[in-house]
């Protein structure tokens, strides 16, 4: 069980530097997905399930979902069909 835990920390630890030296903003919210639900497990592990819910629901779930929307509204994200020259 000490491997596993050490192992979920080593995640928390890659996430966190990663989002910080990614450049692509889309990127960055998928780990930052990744942090949370990792840090999930990590609550759960730690016999508290009411925290782990909570960071299921607002980190992973939530906040990842204003992120999307808060790119799409400026236009971060666009159509595959726009960023690739037409042929012919």
């Amino acid at each position: 069980m000490k491997l596993f835990e050490c192992v979920l920390l080593l995640g928390l630890i890659v996430c966190a530097v990663s989002v910080g030296f990614t450049r692509d903003l889309l990127t960055s919210i998928i780990i930052f997905m990744s942090y949370s639900l990792i840090m999930c497990v990590i609550w759960v592990l730690l016999q508290s399930p009411d925290l782990a819910i909570t960071e299921a629901a607002v980190g992973a779930g939530v906040t990842s979902i204003l992120f999307f929307v808060t790119l799409k509204k400026i236009k971060a994200i666009r159509k595959e069909e726009q960023d690739e020259p037409e042929e012919g």
